[in-house]
């Protein structure tokens, strides 16, 4: 069911499009991510939707009634900022009881829901500590507490993630998408990490120049790219130049025929680098030649960057298990399935 629906959304600063015409939908009850680089747009989405900002056209709707005049406090929304924007000189208690104040919900029922809250992000026994007597991971928790608290429908993030190390955001984004589930509020997530996203969104949307290149379930959009841009930037594919010829695709840069069911009109194809196999050698369709012009360990892999002898280098990730990696100099062969070449129109 539909809670939140963006028709034709633009906002303009001076010369500067940062949302163009962007359409988007929002399920009541999903953990949702915008996902994009620098200048995408995701965050002066975020901005329009918790109200801080107004569209220069189209419409926001929520329940299907727009709401682009509503002002912040009247939206059943609550937003998370980055900064975490807590009140240095309340304790813990007080910064999460302080939109119940506001609303004139009464002391008893505030410190019902303050308590009840404070357990539901492990943070009892805290209520009476300041902000600086907590690490950055607590403070976070206070931040997120101070939102859920108010009941919204609808929880705005904002690089909700970005401030922790690496072991703590995933111990975080695991908490998150349990508090979503237990609240049943929607979710909205900004962020530039597509791990991030990918790992806790129901769905994805993929902003590009003010404009959603692609929306969907997070293995959807990873597995079958719709565009140039999205085959880079969610997990760095190999994207291809080339044409279509019969059902294959001939890439001259890669001096490679792919073979498979390829239609007419595709003008690239994308192949992920953990699907593509180290082979002694290579003969026909779906397979390649080429040097290892470098190597670089990742833990669980190594990344092999390959000369193909049409001159394009491809990106090839060698799982530890299949031995040692090829050493910089090989000659080696290269093999993929043909279910994994995708096929772009744009």
């Amino acid at each position: 069911m539909s809670l939140l629906r963006a028709d034709g959304v633009t906002k303009r600063f001076g010369a500067t499009l940062a949302l163009d015409a962007l359409d988007l939908e929002i399920a009541e009850g999903e953990f949702f991510a915008l996902l994009g680089g620098s200048g995408s747009g995701k965050s002066t989405l975020l901005r329009i939707i918790a109200g801080f900002e107004a569209p220069d056209a189209g419409r926001l709707l929520l329940d299907g009634r727009d709401i682009a005049a509503v002002p912040p406090w009247a939206r059943p929304f609550n937003m998370m900022f980055q900064s975490y924007a807590l009140f240095p000189h309340m304790s813990v208690a007080d910064n999460v009881a302080y939109g119940l104040r506001r609303a004139g919900v009464n002391r008893a029922e505030a410190a019902r829901r303050v308590a009840a809250t404070l357990a539901m992000v492990g943070l009892e026994g805290f209520g009476a500590r300041r902000p600086h007597q907590l690490s950055g991971g607590q403070r976070q928790r206070v931040a997120l507490a101070r939102s859920l608290v108010m009941r919204p429908r609808l929880l705005l993030l904002d690089e909700p993630l970005g401030a922790l190390d690496a072991a703590l955001r995933e111990r975080t984004g695991f908490e998150l998408r349990a508090l979503q589930r237990e609240t049943g509020a929607a979710f909205v997530m900004v962020t530039h990490d597509q791990e991030e996203a990918l790992a806790l969104a129901d769905r994805v949307a993929l902003l590009d120049g003010g404009r959603v290149a692609q929306v969907g379930a997070p293995r959807a959009i990873y597995e079958r790219p719709a565009s140039r841009f999205a085959a880079r930037f969610l997990g760095a594919a190999n994207v291809l130049e080339g044409r279509a010829l019969a059902g294959t695709f001939e890439s001259a840069e890669a001096g490679v025929t792919f073979a498979g069911t390829i239609p007419e009109g595709t003008v690239a194809v994308a192949l992920r680098p953990e699907r593509i196999a180290v082979t002694a050698g290579a003969e026909g369709p779906n397979t390649a030649l080429g040097v290892v012009e470098d190597v670089a360990f990742r833990g669980d892999d190594s990344l092999l960057l390959v000369r193909l002898t049409g001159g394009a280098l491809l990106r090839v990730a060698h799982a530890e298990e299949d031995g040692a990696p090829p050493p910089r100099g090989a000659a080696i062969g290269l093999a993929w399935e043909a279910g994994d070449v995708v096929a772009l129109p744009a």
